[in-house]
């Protein structure tokens, strides 16, 4: 015992440790020295790494030589929103809009760089029996603004032929059929969308105090997205707040006068503020589209529209919705519908009581889905709580 404590005694007072420790000394700087050169190894790849990819970007030849985009990063193409039904094919050849403007057969047809006609949609409804107000009415509209539609619902159409602009016009024909069916049929949105306004008309206007093109400034300058012109006072009137005012270019709002009980200055809804009828209504793309959607495919005279048309107006319908005075018409209020599609006489009493009749059925189930779609939509939040009704 006396050696061995003399030997450790002598071996740490020699500073050379046992073998045990030294061997213990020496596995720890092997290994510390093994991490290192890994460490060593490994950082000049990690280095290289972003250079190597600045370089191939570098030395890819740019997309204007190459005539194609860049691929898009796969996850950006998985969310990407496509037109549905236009999935199997590249995104730069789909065309989602159309118009109604002709195109030569033979000729340049290539892109617009504008991206569309700079012009408005003028649709109407007509019939032979109207061809002359229909005549000057249309011939009101200046080609070179205006693209003309016609619904012929009598279903002749050969025998406008004679008219100067007829051949420049869109011609529609389907027998006893109303504005609103050709409407939910022929103007959906994608199809007028490039047309700066719509103008849905009916037939029996007179536009002796008309000017569209200076409508249409007024239109511009008050932001409406939903107007009419006004109504002369010798027009068949439904409701007051369609007459004409001298008061200014444009109104928005009718109050009590005349005995009329149902608006007052406080008044914040149709038909008081913010309302238009739907013999001339004038629409934007954007309204449109809101308002084509609300259509109903079987209900044909849109009765009860008109009283939801301020939740198109895209904004506050009190200041979007208005009544241009300054370019009036005249609404004759002849009765067209319920002949049975006859050129040569005026509807039977007994036939447009009829017509009267499946209007308000229609509009009874109109109200009906509107309060059933309100029910059922619990993400929907109604900006105009108090009820609207007719009354």
């Amino acid at each position: 015992m006396g050696a061995i404590s003399n030997y450790v005694a002598f071996k740490r007072s020699s500073g050379i440790a046992p073998p045990a420790a030294f061997i213990f000394f020496v596995l720890i700087f092997v290994a510390g020295a093994i991490v290192t050169l890994d460490h060593k190894e490994n950082l000049p790849i990690l280095q290289l790494q972003p250079k190597a990819v600045i370089a191939t970007e570098a030395t890819r030849p740019p997309t204007s030589e190459l005539g194609v985009e860049p691929t898009e990063d796969p996850n950006l193409c998985e969310n990407r929103c496509r037109p549905s039904g236009s999935e199997p094919l590249p995104r730069g050849i789909v065309q989602d809009k159309s118009n109604f403007e002709m195109e030569p057969p033979v000729g340049n047809h290539e892109r617009k760089e504008d991206g569309g006609p700079s012009k408005s949609l003028l649709a109407i409804p007509v019939g032979i029996k109207q061809k002359a107000v229909v005549d000057k009415l249309v011939s009101k509209f200046p080609a070179a603004n205006f693209t003309v539609m016609l619904f012929h619902y009598d279903g002749v159409v050969d025998r406008w032929r004679d008219l100067r602009w007829c051949d420049c016009a869109i011609h529609v024909a389907a027998r006893d059929q109303t504005k609103w069916w050709f409407a939910k049929r022929f103007l959906h949105p994608d199809l007028v969308a490039e047309y700066e306004y719509i103008f849905l008309w009916d037939e029996d206007i007179e536009v002796d105090s008309f000017d569209p093109l200076e409508y249409l400034l007024i239109v511009r300058r008050e932001g409406l997205e939903i107007s009419q012109p006004a109504l002369d006072r010798r027009s068949e009137i439904h409701h007051q707040i369609t007459v004409r005012t001298k008061r200014g270019d444009v109104h928005r709002r009718f109050r009590k006068t005349n005995g009329q009980r149902r608006c007052y200055g406080n008044s914040t809804g149709p038909p008081c503020t913010g309302w238009v009828e739907m013999m001339v209504p004038v629409f934007s793309p954007a309204a449109w589209r809101c308002t084509w959607h609300m259509i109903q495919n079987d209900l044909v005279y849109a009765w009860g529209l008109d009283f939801k048309l301020g939740y198109c107006a895209q904004g506050d319908r009190m200041r979007n919705v208005g009544v241009v005075d300054s370019q009036y018409v005249l609404h004759r209020g002849i009765h067209t519908l319920g002949d049975g599609g006859k050129a040569a006489s005026a509807p039977a009493p007994s036939d447009r009581y009829a017509v009267r009749q499946q209007a308000n059925v229609e509009l009874q189930v109109f109200n009906r889905r509107w309060r059933e779609a309100v029910a059922e939509d619990g993400c929907w939040t109604d900006p105009y709580p108090k009820p609207v009704t007719n009354g």
